[in-house]
């Protein structure tokens, strides 16, 4: 019979750093005889980034936030030999400064729906008994049971899209794969994310691995297959390392290899590493780096669940898709289509970063919108900053404005408005960010990571990046914007794989919703943001400012000059333009000027 404790405490976010907080309060807990009752367990993601380490203790749902190797004694003390909560360890709300005791008092954890994350941060992401525990391998069970026609019926009842960015339906391609002749046939899911800010798939593999396998043994028992893959960059060394001992555990406990449960179902998984691209998440590229081949995509004239890897059938699905697919089986599809909006059914995991208090990672139903992910989940933006745009969709993604807040997030009308649903990776702006740097930034990413293949994608999106970057440095000409736009639409149109027919997104919906900012650009010489170095300058405004002398601390090159209580006065010939001094001042008195600007004596 397994050990009772009295607590588990969940250890989260501590990946790529040592150990210390988990051995200090092993070493504590065991220092005072409480290593019987209170266990400690290194647990998946919790999505708090920003605020990690992470303790959960259960089943008293006290939360724990930035906790350090130093507060371990006196957390014991008070918590488990007192039974005390320590407030200065709780999470600080970021609207209203007040200490949260509970996790699930926590106001953006309340107004989240998790099934892809259900059990990241609550269970031992290293142990299947614990997974078997909260219901794992019942939907294997269940699977076995049903005709692969009655899975994947209710796979295209549950409206399931696949999670990696496409959003293609799963019913129809499991159905495609089923009917594809040919006795080898291959499940593939892909855990590599290319995008700057996305983590989402790591950390399902991190936290919750027997999901994503068990959600291929169904998978395969539907298409008949009998050989699996896993394709996950090299550089994520601990979901490696947890998927490895999930694939042991499940060879031994009967749930991988000969005969799964007596069905007859012959199905193995292996693991397939590459470098980090994000090109290389392509579905083609994946396969050809299975194969041995570059990273590179293929045009997709024959599907790949007709000819895939090694030209043969193959299944291909993210790992959230899979990770799904068990919760479905379990609970019906008609439970999974009453969630989110008729035509993007269920939830989606977002990886929020940029100008908002709580970064990291969120589940939340789909048509969900803007103005929630951004205030209710994402609480905010810092130093109350007003909101001006967020990309969703990763680099690929477009960016959209305040006026479209209110806008549900689902695949069709992202598109619609000039974006994407993609892997779920967001960037929120406020008022000092450049929208047209951002775009520069994007296609600056995007010219790197293009694999060369079709000449459009090389050479388009490079002459993009050539003409934002001469706009960003005040050498634009408003003929360019007629120019971005055409190129943006050919690279569209004629690129072979999803990179270079997504590209476009940041110039287009920059263009169509931001036009004024890129005619500031070039007309006025003027980034009203501050951010473009060579055409802005900062100026401090005599009446405004108090003398207080934040400006002068913040400057790096000590630029800023003056007396306490008297005006300040910066020196344009030392001056960085780096906006150090802009961001410290609070009270408006350093504002940023144009290039026709500097040469005035309007302000000091």
């Amino acid at each position: 019979m397994a050990q009772q404790y009295r607590a588990d405490l969940l250890v989260s976010c501590v990946h790529d750093r040592p150990p210390e907080v988990i051995t200090a309060l092993e070493n504590e807990i065991k220092q005072r005889g409480l290593d019987k009752e209170v266990r400690v367990v290194t647990a998946g993601c919790r999505g708090f980034c920003a605020v990690g380490p992470v303790i959960l203790m259960q089943p008293d749902d006290i939360f724990y936030v930035n906790v350090q190797s130093a507060d371990v004694p006196e957390l014991v003390e008070e918590t488990l030999v007192k039974g005390r909560v320590v407030e200065r360890l709780t999470y600080k709300d970021p609207a209203t400064r007040k200490f949260i005791h509970h996790y699930s008092d926590i106001p953006s954890q309340r107004k989240q729906m998790r099934v892809a994350l259900r059990h990241c941060g609550l269970i031992n992401p290293e142990s299947i008994d614990e997974y078997i525990a909260v219901g794992g391998y019942e939907a294997l069970s269940k699977a076995f049971s049903m005709k692969p026609e009655q899975i994947i019926e209710e796979i295209k009842t549950s409206g399931l899209r696949g999670r990696g960015g496409a959003g293609f339906p799963t019913g129809r391609k499991w159905e495609s794969a089923r009917k594809a002749e040919g006795d080898v046939k291959y499940i593939i899911a892909n855990g590599d994310e290319g995008d700057p800010n996305c983590f989402m798939d790591r950390a399902l593999m991190e936290g919750d691995p027997f999901a994503i396998l068990e959600g291929m043994t169904i998978g395969a028992d539907v298409v008949g297959a009998h050989e699996g893959f896993i394709y996950l960059p090299y550089e994520y060394t601990q979901a490696v390392k947890t998927l490895k001992n999930a694939i042991q555990q499940a060879r031994e406990y009967g749930l991988l290899g000969k005969n799964i449960l007596g069905s007859g179902l012959d199905f193995d998984i292996e693991l397939r590493m590459g470098a980090r691209s994000f090109v290389g998440g392509e579905s083609t590229a994946i396969m050809h780096a299975i194969e041995g081949k570059p990273s590179e995509p293929r045009a997709k004239h024959v599907h790949t669940t007709d000819k895939g890897l090694w030209d043969r059938p193959s299944c291909l699905n993210n790992v959230k898709t899979w990770s799904i697919v068990s919760e479905i089986v379990l609970r019906g599809g008609k439970w999974f289509a009453g969630i989110g909006t008729k035509t993007s059914t269920g939830t989606q995991v977002f990886s929020l970063a940029g100008k908002i208090n709580t970064t990291g990672l969120v589940e939340v139903p789909m048509g969900t919108t803007v103005r929630q992910l951004v205030f209710d989940v994402g609480g905010g933006l810092p130093k109350k900053r007003k909101f001006k745009a967020i990309q969703i969709g990763g680099p690929s993604g477009g960016v959209l404005p305040d006026s479209l807040l209110d806008m549900p997030m689902d695949y069709e009308t992202l598109a619609e408005a000039g974006s994407m649903m993609g892997t779920g990776g967001v960037v929120i702006m406020d008022d000092r960010t450049c929208v047209v740097d951002i775009a520069r930034y994007f296609l600056e990413f995007l010219t790197d990571e293009s694999c060369g293949k079709c000449t459009t994608c090389r050479e388009g999106v490079r002459r993009m990046l050539e003409i934002m970057t001469r706009i960003t440095q005040g050498q634009g000409k408003l003929a360019d914007l007629d120019t971005l736009e055409t190129l943006a639409r050919v690279v569209h149109s004629v690129s072979l794989c999803g990179l270079g027919k997504t590209a476009a997104n940041p110039v287009l919906s920059t263009l169509r919703y931001f036009r004024p900012e890129y005619e500031k650009h070039i007309v006025d010489q003027y980034c009203p943001a501050g951010v473009c170095k060579k055409i802005t300058s900062f100026q401090i405004v005599v009446d405004k400012c108090p003398g207080c002398g934040l400006c002068i601390k913040a400057c790096p090159e000590g630029a800023i000059t003056g007396e306490k209580k008297q005006p300040h006065v910066i020196d344009q010939t030392k001056c960085l333009r780096c906006g150090a001094c802009f961001e410290a001042c609070n009270l408006g008195a350093i504002i940023t000027t144009s290039r026709a600007e500097m040469a005035k004596e309007v302000v000091v």
